[in-house]
């Protein structure tokens, strides 16, 4: 495990560094109103709400803003493994799989644990200095309780 993951972890779960964060470098998950409900070294949580901006002629959350909120609860767990780590490692969406189950209406909160398997690739891609992919699943609840998309993203790490 990454011994800044704390730090970045109060960095990111900060509501004011989280906002300026995505307004510098995330600006649409800024205006769609994403927000980092939970991170722990094996699972985070990203939430995002209905509203205004970010809906669909259908009167639901549009599928690319579930998209953006299912993989920053991906790639927020790569992220603060490798945060200001040495060597460094690059991370890269390589493949993108989606299933829709609801209209996705309210808060939905996406839910990825495959912390344990992002931790062992970039570990692997340091002792090998191969490029290493992981496939991390994240799953959309509405406030029923309901499951109402799944997500599976596959991160590839490389060692500098």
């Amino acid at each position: 495990m990454n011994s800044n993951f704390n730090l970045f972890k109060n960095q990111i779960t900060s509501p004011i560094k989280f906002k300026l964060f995505t307004l510098t470098k995330l600006p649409m998950a800024f205006f769609s109103g994403l927000k980092v409900e939970a991170l722990e070294p094996n699972t985070a949580a990203v939430s995002v709400r209905f509203k205004w901006i970010n809906q669909n002629p259908f009167k639901s959350i549009y599928f690319a803003v579930l998209s953006m909120a299912a993989e920053l609860s991906t790639g927020v767990l790569a992220f603060a493994q490798i945060y200001k780590r040495q060597p460094t490692v690059s991370m890269l969406v390589v493949k993108l799989e989606a299933e829709f189950y609801k209209k996705a209406v309210g808060k939905i909160v996406f839910t990825c644990k495959n912390g344990d398997e992002v931790i062992a690739a970039i570990e692997d891609t340091i002792a090998t200095k191969q490029g290493v992919t992981v496939a991390c699943t994240s799953v959309g609840i509405d406030e029923k309780g309901d499951e109402v998309a799944k997500f599976i993203f596959t991160w590839s790490f490389k060692s500098k």
